[in-house]
């Protein structure tokens, strides 16, 4: 299998390459991988095997058509990682996420269409649907987003059906519930969290804490793409939740007893403009399709999270800070 990685570089997307290149999927000596990745400050190299002749890096922007044209012949199979993805950002600047969510998803599915590519997963979220009070989302239910980021990824899984129902392209979209693991991004809450308790800085708690949402250890998260990429159905969206809910209080009380910290390290900041409250999936269908289940239960996972970080400041402190690395590799 030769496969097409945007994104890459990034928290979700190296983790899934990192996962193809090491066999958590079956055997990998014929596999070949190709990361596409603009290294934004999201992206990043030392996510990445220093060195795996299976592995090719090109750094470029998935707006571009032309290069994708290059890029993609001989490829079996693309999955699309490559998005913006912070709502506070996107609250800021608006046009950057529906250059990369939107037209970088148009051009690439355009590019695949076009070199015959057989088989395409485009990684989407479960914001699109907007917020829910009570019980959990299907993936028939109505996409309502309520932030420009939200909004561009709902944007960019239309444009993946269409390509579907308009070119018979073989595309399918997953839409998965919050991520967290090792080498995320400290802007968000997870690491954001555990790198500030690590310094001794308090933790902002937007509102009163009362938002919910689904976290699933990125490892499941990769696992359920892959088995979308290998054994779903064109035409199809899969929702990727875990079942562990957690309000943030309740999350922000797990990681300060994980750090050592006690609650005089939050502090209560004003809420983010149009803050979803809950989010909630069903994702029965992924799981009596193709058998999919989440292995990581929340308490472990972010345990070992925390340590991760803990092990890793070199990694986090050059992200966070932009300060240089003293291995170049981040480990």
């Amino acid at each position: 299998m030769k496969v097409l990685v945007t994104g890459g570089a990034g928290f979700i997307g190296s983790h899934y390459v990192r996962s193809v290149l090491a066999g958590a999927y079956g055997p990998a000596e014929d596999v070949l991988v190709t990361v596409l990745d603009k290294l934004t400050y999201a992206g990043n190299r030392a996510n990445l095997p220093a060195a795996d002749d299976r592995l090719r890096f090109v750094r470029g922007d998935v707006c571009d058509l032309q290069l994708l044209l290059d890029l993609l012949p001989g490829h079996d199979t693309v999955v699309h990682f490559a998005a913006e993805s912070h709502v506070d950002r996107s609250l800021e600047s608006a046009a950057e996420f529906v250059r990369t969510n939107v037209l970088g998803t148009q051009a690439l599915l355009e590019a695949a269409l076009r070199t015959g590519v057989g088989r395409v997963v485009h990684v989407s979220t479960d914001e699109v649907y907007g917020s829910i009070d009570e019980g959990a989302w299907t993936e028939g239910f109505p996409l309502l987003p309520n932030s420009p980021y939200a909004a561009s990824k709902a944007s960019s899984d239309l444009i993946a059906r269409s390509y579907w129902r308009t070119h018979g392209l073989n595309v399918s979209i997953t839409r998965c519930s919050n991520n967290y693991g090792p080498y995320q991004h400290p802007e968000k809450l997870i690491p954001r969290f555990v790198t500030n308790l690590l310094e001794g800085k308090p933790v902002p708690v937007y509102g009163d804490g009362a938002n919910r949402r689904e976290w699933l250890h990125v490892d499941d998260h990769c696992r359920a793409v892959h088995l979308v990429l290998t054994r779903g159905r064109a035409g199809e969206i899969y929702n990727v939740g875990s079942g562990s809910e957690h309000t943030n209080m309740e999350l922000t009380e797990r990681i300060l007893d994980s750090c050592g910290a006690d609650s005089s390290m939050i502090r209560f900041v004003a809420d983010r403009k149009g803050h979803d409250l809950r989010y909630c999936l069903d994702d029965s269908k992924i799981r009596e399709e193709l058998g999919y289940a989440p292995r990581i239960a929340f308490d472990d996972g972010l345990a070992e999270t925390v340590a991760w970080y803990r092990d890793n400041p070199n990694w986090w402190k050059s992200v966070k800070h932009g300060l240089p690395s003293t291995t170049g590799r981040g480990e």
